[in-house]
């Protein structure tokens, strides 16, 4: 008997763009010879599935089901592909544990967390061999707190939303005069904003998982960009951002990283697969954590997507691996 499996995608944010084009690849790529897949589309005040027909089929909140002509399905579990709220901030994620209904995603508590950049930073900082950049997490966007960056941060400095992701509302400011407009744009996306000083070194993004009982550390990307950073562009515009997989780093390196990501994911209490961002410093090597995204993008041409093939490994068993674990 095939389980049913509910592909949740859609969201409330500028985010749902990424998540429409992840599903489209993990509906086309997961074996439907084990699982029978629907794509749920999930927006505010309109959670639906289409049928083959082009039926717009609503769904049932009450106990997260669809009907289908005389057919009632309930769903074994949730394949979690909706970046951004709310997928990857709790709030699904509580529900489904209402409904007891397993997801691949992290539990309420972790995904409300790390969505949180400043909260995650305060957590994961006594981890050894692991260092975060100095910064401030701004609660509004003030005169005081302006002047608060600049007797307590350094040029150049990251001003970003709190919680947003794709690098939406982000700038890298250079000079204090671009300060304000800097804040400006990240306040625009979120009500907290957390202000960075500038870490220089070589830019990585690791996937980890748990797959079959074992946490897996796949190999690092480097991101190699001709923009200033990381930004949306670069990231889903082709040409932009050379993607190095695997990153290149020595023995060291790799191991050094390895230890220090799997003590993320561990202390953390992530579940399912997970995207770690770090930098290694140009002087000292060391590894600076930026970020953790806990529902990647499953894209053609996503990271982990990238670093699972690397390994060798099927990404239509990669997507197995972690059905299989939400069910453990």
């Amino acid at each position: 008997m095939k389980k049913k499996i509910a592909l949740v995608t859609g969201g409330f944010t500028g985010e749902h763009v990424i998540s429409l084009k992840s599903a489209a690849v993990v509906e086309k790529t997961i074996n439907k010879d084990l699982y029978d897949v629907y794509k749920i589309l999930v927006y505010p005040g309109d959670w639906h599935f289409v049928s083959a027909s082009g039926e717009k089929v609503p769904v049932d909140l009450n106990d997260f089901s669809i009907s289908i002509g005389d057919e009632k399905i309930t769903f074994d579990g949730v394949f979690n592909i909706l970046h951004g709220s709310p997928g990857e901030d709790g709030k699904l994620a509580g529900y489904f544990d209402m409904l007891n209904i397993p997801y691949t995603t992290c539990d309420q508590l972790t995904s409300a967390i790390t969505m949180n950049k400043g909260y995650t930073k305060a957590i994961v900082q006594d981890i050894p061999e692991l260092n975060v950049a100095q910064s401030l997490q701004l609660f509004e966007n003030s005169e005081k707190n302006r002047q608060k960056i600049e007797s307590e941060l350094k040029l150049p400095l990251f001003i970003k939303p709190n919680n947003g992701g794709s690098s939406i509302g982000m700038s890298k400011v250079k000079t204090w005069e671009e300060l304000p407009e800097a804040l400006d744009k990240a306040f625009a996306e979120d009500k907290q904003v957390l202000v960075e000083e500038f870490v220089s070194g070589r830019e990585f993004s690791i996937g980890v998982f748990r797959g079959k009982g074992e946490i897996t550390v796949l190999p690092a990307t480097e991101i190699v960009s001709s923009k200033e950073f990381f930004d949306y562009e670069a990231k889903y515009v082709a040409g932009v951002t050379e993607e190095i997989t695997p990153g290149r780093m020595n023995q060291e390196e790799i191991d050094r990283v390895g230890r220090v990501v799997t003590k993320v994911y561990e202390k953390l209490n992530c579940k399912g697969a997970v995207r770690i961002d770090y930098f290694l410093e140009n002087e000292t090597g060391k590894l600076y954590f930026i970020e953790i995204n806990t529902v990647p993008g499953q894209t053609e041409t996503s990271l982990i997507s990238q670093q699972v093939r690397a390994i060798g490994m099927e990404v239509r068993d990669f997507y197995t691996q972690l059905i299989e674990e939400m069910f453990e």
